[in-house]
């Protein structure tokens, strides 16, 4: 149950939930995610552009948050895909994150046909009405339109990147295997293996063997909805398939970390290993030719 009413990040202010109306994307933290932990990391916007824009994706317009160092062109291109909360403040505070790395930072807001994932309070509602009306090729073609756009925007196409958290982190999976662009991908505690559906037909455990870019995966030893037996069983999928990006992703197990060890607005997050994973998330692009 959440509390009705939490701290915000500004001193002596508060908010009910009620007033966690999106009013720009990555402005506030999505209502499921409350309260918000005072550990919450808060990078500035000192010589970057940053914010929301809309983009083309066929005949919608789908909104995205980017950011980038201020003047700068031929960048780094790095897709960062949510949680299941959306484009929410930790999202957009990752892309600012990146774009001091030097990097276009877009984090696409992939719910946008379903509705405003954070106005709703609850998980359950977020996966009955969001999640699971949200269809995996929908997904992976507005990914392509934000690289697209990525390459009319000061990105650099010959050096994309993704990664991803929770639910983005199994979409890394998935558009490594469906992208010819992708240098390499980070998926953080992406589910691997599950029940599928008609709108989520395939599992990252399923497209092994079509891996078009690498993927270091980082988990957690104590997470119990992401078993190491469900690690273990993708790792034997990608030493089985024959191709090379297949062969060269990794994992890296975080023993002490459960779910969610990167969100440094909940109570899940592990700062230690949430820094060195974002260390060697920055290394592998680097290794891969991203930066």
């Amino acid at each position: 149950m959440l509390k009705p009413e939490v701290e915000s990040l500004v001193p002596g202010q508060t908010f009910d939930r009620r007033s966690f109306v999106k009013t720009a994307l990555g402005s506030a933290f999505a209502a499921a995610a409350l309260p918000v932990t005072a550990q919450a990391i808060k990078t500035d916007f000192e010589g970057l552009t940053a914010g929301e824009v809309t983009i083309p994706s066929g005949d919608f317009r789908m909104p995205i948050y980017r950011a980038m160092p201020q003047g700068k062109r031929d960048l780094p291109v790095v897709l960062v895909i949510s949680e299941i909360f959306g484009v929410h403040e930790y999202i957009a505070d990752t892309c600012r994150r990146f774009a001091k790395q030097g990097y276009l930072a877009i984090a696409p807001e992939l719910f946008a046909r379903q509705g405003d994932p954070t106005s709703f309070g609850t998980i359950q509602e977020l996966q009955r009405e969001i999640i699971a009306k949200t269809p995996d090729n929908e997904v992976l073609g507005d990914l392509d339109a934000a690289v697209a756009w990525a390459g009319a925007n000061g990105g650099n196409l010959g050096k994309v990147g993704i990664t991803g958290f929770c639910w983005g982190g199994r979409v890394v999976w998935l558009y490594a295997a469906h992208s010819r662009q992708l240098k390499a991908g980070v998926a953080w505690y992406g589910r691997l293996n599950g029940d599928t559906t008609p709108l989520q037909p395939r599992h990252p455990i399923d497209l092994a063997a079509q891996l078009k870019a690498p993927v270091l995966g980082l988990y957690g030893g104590k997470d119990t909805g992401i078993p190491l037996e469900a690690v273990d069983r993708m790792k034997a999928a990608l030493a089985a398939a024959n191709n090379p990006a297949a062969k060269a992703s990794k994992f890296i197990v975080y023993p002490e970390s459960g779910h969610a060890f990167h969100a440094d607005y909940r109570p899940s997050y592990r700062e230690a290993d949430a820094k060195d994973g974002w260390q060697k998330c920055l290394a592998w692009f680097k290794e891969h030719g991203v930066a």
